[in-house]
C-alpha cells in the first residue's frame, strides 16, 4: 500500500482521536483508580495469593468433587474473590474500567456508523447494543435482522 496524503490526514486525525481519548476523564479516572489498586502493597498480595488460587482452582475443575481438596479450595477461592469484591479500591477501579469501556464502545459505534450503517461494532453494554445497527441478534443467538 503507498502512503498518500489522505492516508496521512486519517493517520493524524486517529492520534489526535488517541490523545483525546487519554485526555478524558475516564481516562483519568482509571489512571488514578489503578494506581491506588497497585501502590498497595497488601492489596497487590491478596491479588496474587487469588491467582495462585484460581490455578489450584483450575485444578480442581479437572476432577470436580472427586478431588481431594475440593471443597477446601472452592470455599478459599469463594472467600478471597469476595474480600476483593468487597474492597473499595478494587471496586472503585472496576467501575472506572466500565466507565472508560462505555468510552470506547460509544466512540466505536460513532466511528461505524460514519462507515456506514450497516457496520457491525461490537460493543460490552447492552445500551450501546441496541443502538448498533445489528440490533441484538448477532452475538447472542437471536434472530438477527443484517445481511451479513
Amino acid at each position: 500500500m503507498m502512503m498518500t496524503s489522505e492516508w496521512a490526514i486519517i493517520l493524524d486525525e486517529a492520534d489526535a482521536l488517541c490523545e483525546m481519548i487519554l485526555s478524558s476523564e475516564p481516562a483519568h479516572t482509571l489512571k488514578l483508580a489503578y494506581n491506588a489498586v497497585y501502590s498497595d502493597t497488601q492489596l497487590v498480595e491478596a491479588i496474587y495469593a487469588f491467582g495462585r488460587m484460581k490455578e489450584q482452582y483450575e485444578d480442581v475443575q479437572r476432577f470436580g468433587k472427586y478431588h481431594p481438596d475440593y471443597h477446601t479450595i472452592m470455599k478459599s477461592i469463594r472467600q478471597q474473590k469476595r474480600a476483593l469484591d468487597l474492597n473499595e479500591k478494587i471496586s472503585a477501579l472496576k467501575l472506572a474500567e466500565n466507565d472508560f469501556q462505555d468510552l470506547l464502545d460509544e466512540i466505536s459505534l460513532l466511528i461505524g456508523k460514519t462507515v456506514s450503517e450497516a457496520v457491525k461494532v461490537p460493543v460490552s453494554n447492552p445500551f450501546f447494543a441496541s443502538n448498533s445497527s445489528c440490533g441484538s441478534g448477532c452475538g447472542s443467538g437471536g434472530s438477527c435482522s443484517c445481511s451479513a
